[in-house]
């Protein structure tokens, strides 16, 4: 993540009890919690000397906001004047985190609590910690905190796009684009999906060759048959390319496309956008950047997708139907009608050999085209879904499991199902189904490969949302 992070350590500005009292132990604690911090996956700015007197506090914050820190920790081991911390955290000016000690020898519970109840006062906001000084501590409890404060710093900055309205009724996917202005800082754009169509028509031709060619030479098979032509197929590919220009021309992060009933019925449905938007390369750029994609037109599920591709360094994010859950084995079905990205297939960091695990076959839609067919492969995933409940967000947080069905799964799926299989991840929930299905918010769920509770926790408690953990 490498946050940018500074650190000031705060001592008594009264020399005789500097000498007497608080000298030794305050700078035996500021050398700990240095090498602390130096452990972790963060940019730490720091001075060798704590910062007692209202010069040196100066100096110091102004060294800090000189090397372009995002963070502060105020660390005050022992006793030190309130009024001169609160100084020093508000000339610096950026998110702060208060680290005492637990120490009896130090004072350093009272020190802790006068400067975090004098910026209380002034309603600075501030994160609390009493630590031991262990490197393994620090991780577990700061790491959490500095995630949520970047993905706060992210969306503040971010994009979405819409590309046309509500699809087929579902109205947990829709949004009130100033309720995010206001309570995430997020801009959005609202696209017609015609900008789509109009667009994929003009995309230069040898793009789209390059991006088939890709996928016919690595997928496991193209299935073309009367309804996945070649020529239908080829639009679909120009209208992923449409959208990706788009995305890049009107500088969206994260987007939703609303493709039912319109764009599946009347031209092509959007699974290879689907399939290779959120992905970080395809058969065109090679290494590029993911751009978090749900489907009909699923705000809440976009945005859930941002957050996730933010806490996992960039990750290629998942988004799918909660199809059904087998209750006694507590598995879910994450199935989507056409398209969840390539990277699901396999995992690999070789998008070839995620599209060697995929099977290019027809849509049942009536515009006909591609799906992208294939279980997702096994490993940890953290799924995820921003709701709301009379308005107010809440966040469902479910870690679990990604495994491989047996084949009585699968073909107990089929029987029940149909032959005409989609691309499906199976998740090992640990929770109590009935509690999930009593509080969940919504047909669609989104993740990514990996486990962040922790961390989105403290994205919740950073943008007040509610979480709701499933464990």
């Amino acid at each position: 993540m490498n946050a940018k992070v500074g650190l000031i350590t705060f001592g008594d500005h009264r020399e005789d009890m500097w000498q007497k009292v608080f000298g030794e132990s305050t700078m035996k604690y500021h050398g700990e919690i240095i090498e602390c911090l130096k452990q972790l996956d963060i940019d730490l700015k720091f001075y060798q000397d704590a910062a007692r007197t209202r010069e040196q506090i100066n100096e110091q914050a102004d060294g800090l906001i000189a090397q372009g820190v995002d963070i502060l920790i105020g660390h005050t081991p022992c006793w030190t004047s309130p009024n001169l911390v609160v100084q020093g955290v508000q000339r610096v000016g950026k998110a702060t985190v208060m680290i005492g000690n637990r120490d009896m020898s130090t004072h350093g519970c009272v020190g802790l609590l006068g400067a975090c109840g004098a910026l209380s006062q002034i309603g600075y906001d501030h994160k609390r910690m009493r630590l031991d000084y262990d490197a393994e501590v620090f991780k577990k409890k700061l790491i959490p905190y500095f995630t949520a404060l970047k993905v706060k710093a992210e969306l503040a900055k971010s994009v979405f796009g819409l590309f046309g309205g509500r699809s087929i009724g579902i109205d947990t996917a829709t949004f009130d684009p100033m309720g995010w202005r206001k309570q995430f800082g997020i801009d959005s754009e609202h696209i017609d999906q015609s900008e789509i169509l109009m667009r994929a028509k003009k995309v230069d031709p040898d793009r789209i060759q390059k991006m088939i060619q890709w996928i016919h030479t690595n997928a496991k098979e193209v299935i073309y048959s009367e309804k996945l032509t070649k020529e239908k197929f080829e639009f679909q590919i120009g209208c992923y390319l449409a959208t990706k220009d788009i995305c890049k021309e009107m500088g969206l992060d994260f987007i939703a496309i609303k493709c039912m009933p319109d764009l599946s019925t009347y031209a092509v449905p959007q699974c290879m956008t689907a399939t290779f938007m959120a992905d970080t390369y395809d058969g065109e750029e090679g290494q590029k950047e993911s751009i978090p994609m749900a489907c009909e037109a699923d705000a809440d599920g976009a945005l859930t997708q941002e957050i996730l591709k933010i806490i996992s360094g960039g990750t290629p994010t998942f988004f799918a139907d909660v199809s059904h859950i087998d209750d006694d084995q507590k598995i879910i079905y994450c199935v989507n009608c056409g398209g969840i990205c390539a990277h699901y297939a396999d995992r690999s960091c070789d998008a070839c050999q995620n599209l060697n695990c995929m099977t290019i076959k027809q849509s049942i839609r009536p515009g006909g085209g591609a799906i992208s067919c294939f279980t997702a492969k096994e490993g940890p995933m953290q799924l995820a879904r921003l709701y709301r409940v009379d308005g107010q967000y809440k966040m469902a947080i479910l870690p679990c499991e990604a495994i491989r069905p047996t084949e009585e799964m699968v073909d107990a799926f089929i029987k029940a199902r149909g032959i005409h299989q989609l691309p499906v991840l199976y998740a090992k929930m640990t929770c109590e189904v009935e509690d999930f299905i009593n509080e969940y918010g919504s047909n669609h769920i989104s993740g990514v490969a990996g486990e962040y509770t922790d961390q989105l926790v403290a994205v919740c408690q950073a943008l007040g949302i509610e979480p709701v953990v499933f464990k």
